[in-house]
């Protein structure tokens, strides 16, 4: 993903929230954006409504973006690759694309022209199911507007081919010249709250802060030089590869800050015995979630309205957050936490705020090098942002890419690790509804959310619940290779006939149980939105 990350960075959106409501066409591709980003679902709406945008939508069931959609193309989950290949099969063929915005900056056109050419719309309708004429009108519509905007989420990037998936948006995206620009770009919209900021200030097992690479000998050696401490040079392990090590016995501590994997990690009973192999489960919350009900010691922290700091949002925007209430009991900003403990294992950290690490991070991280709390009072500044004189980047990539050149990945479609068979005919699919965020750690106390949404409920297209004899409201029985689940049927027409839905927020009915956590191996992400289940009445 090397090629990829340097030109779009690391899942950072590449141009502004703003620029959604005034561009001339929206893609969203495996996104429920009014009910996982209702703000920016808003815009999205508003786009269409009020100031003319076309908006095509590529998904799987019949989200509520679809209404306002001038064409849906419903794909069978897990075909993305091809789906994305065969719009730039039409583009290419009919001759769309921007030739001249393609020999100047970007590199392996051929490859890809000669990768996609057997992705007609006929061949791309015997996989997918899009009839080829909607896939014609579609490539047609995106390469023809001035500006095009895509947007994609968890339902592009939860697959064995997440990485391909995000490669072929961003091969759509530059074919047609809609990188660089005002009001386009490949813009993926972060799934938690400051999960953009965590990754720029190196939360992932490979990088340091402005993802410089754990394995350059020279970045590593500027954060030896800081820190004063040997630091290893070999990546460590993402989530799943962390609960398989303390499976097998290697991992022997788990330390685990505002995260809650007995819910949100796929094969939950393989979770749980990993995490029961260990010898020392610390975890670090707010509220006492599923996974702290099996640590050894919990660590209460601080809430966002209890603490200073910064987040980062999606269009990569740093904004302060200030404290506006003490923080009950014994709870700590996770920063204290971390310190303190540090500390007591013998390598003191004395920052005395917040605005201390801040400052380290601007002098070790480039691209938010003048991003200091002094400039945070109104809005926010977008990273890349160098130098305290800089004003902030709306939108990446205008005269260049970080690379130099924008790469074309040639990438061939290939299934998704487990589809349905006579055993288990149906395919599952995974996500969030609007009045729950992600495990209901904190919405799952709200009592009006709850009222809202008080139970999980299992969406069947009314054809396969007529096949199974199951009505609306009755008890169904959910069954993968890996568990069993039980839950409330609702009969309605978003998921398409074959195709099952259930959310992953409520532990009574953990449809995690059930996932499959095959990854990519490349983003080693686990593939949460399609597994092979057998739905029968309870």
């Amino acid at each position: 993903m090397a090629g990829l990350a340097a030109a779009f960075g690391s899942g950072a959106m590449t141009n502004s929230i703003d620029e959604i409501e005034h561009t001339d066409l929206i893609l969203a591709t495996g996104t429920n954006t009014t009910e996982n980003h209702p703000m920016i679902g808003a815009r999205v709406k508003r786009a269409v409504r009020k100031n003319g945008a076309k908006l095509i939508v590529i998904d799987p069931r019949k989200i509520d973006l679809v209404k306002y959609a001038t064409l849906w193309l419903r794909q069978k989950p897990g075909t993305d690759v091809a789906v994305l290949n065969g719009l730039m099969n039409v583009i290419i063929a009919e001759g769309l694309h921007k030739a001249d915005y393609v020999a100047d900056r970007t590199e392996n056109f051929e490859a890809l022209a000669q990768t996609v050419k057997k992705y007609t719309p006929e061949y791309v309708e015997e996989i997918s199911g899009v009839p080829a004429d909607d896939l014609r009108k579609a490539a047609r519509m995106y390469a023809g507007a001035k500006r095009a905007s895509l947007l994609y989420a968890m339902g592009i990037t939860q697959h064995i081919t997440g990485t391909d998936n995000v490669k072929s948006c961003a091969n759509l995206a530059m074919l047609t010249g809609n990188v660089g620009i005002e009001g386009g770009g490949v813009n993926p919209l972060r799934g938690q709250n400051n999960v953009q900021g965590a990754c720029d200030t190196g939360g992932l097992p490979n990088v340091f802060s402005g993802y410089q690479q754990v394995a350059n000998d020279e970045a590593r050696a500027k954060f030896e030089k800081a820190w004063n401490v040997k630091l290893p040079g070999k990546p460590g392990l993402t989530v799943v590869e962390m609960t398989n090590a303390a499976h097998r016995g290697d991992l022997k501590a788990l330390y685990i800050m505002g995260e809650n994997p007995m819910l949100s990690d796929p094969d939950l009973h393989h979770v749980e015995e990993s995490l029961k192999h260990l010898e020392l489960l610390i975890v670090q919350d707010i509220f006492l979630n599923e996974t702290a009900e099996l640590a050894h010691i919990v660590l209460p922290s601080a809430c966002f309205a209890e603490k200073d700091g910064t987040f980062t949002n999606s269009e990569r925007r740093v904004q302060r957050i200030r404290k506006a209430i003490e923080a009950p009991g014994c709870a700590k900003a996770d920063w204290e936490i971390v310190a303190a403990l540090s500390t007591k294992m013998g390598y003191p950290m004395t920052y005395g705020s917040a605005k201390d690490i801040m400052n380290e991070i601007n002098i070790m991280t480039p691209s938010y090098g003048g991003i200091v709390y002094d400039r945070l009072d109104g809005e926010g500044l977008c990273w890349p942002c160098p130098t305290k004189d800089h004003p902030g980047t709306a939108f990446l990539h205008k005269d260049r890419f970080t690379r130099g050149r924008g790469l074309f990945h040639a990438i061939e479609y290939q299934p998704p690790a487990e589809l349905p068979d006579t055993e288990y005919p149906y395919i599952l699919s995974t996500g969030r509804v609007l009045y729950h965020y992600h495990t209901g750690t904190m919405s799952r106390k709200s009592i009006g959310l709850n009222e809202r949404c008080p139970e999980s409920l299992v969406e069947i297209n009314p054809s396969d619940a007529q096949q199974l004899a199951i009505s609306e409201g009755q008890a169904v029985r959910i069954t993968s290779r890996r568990g069993t689940v039980s839950a409330t049927a609702k009969i309605v027409e978003t998921p398409p006939p074959g195709t099952v839905f259930m959310n992953f927020h409520f532990r009574e009915a953990a449809v995690n149980l059930l996932t499959n956590p095959a990854l990519d191996p490349i983003g080693k992400i686990p593939e949460l939105k399609v597994c092979a289940v057998k739905v029968e009445a309870a």
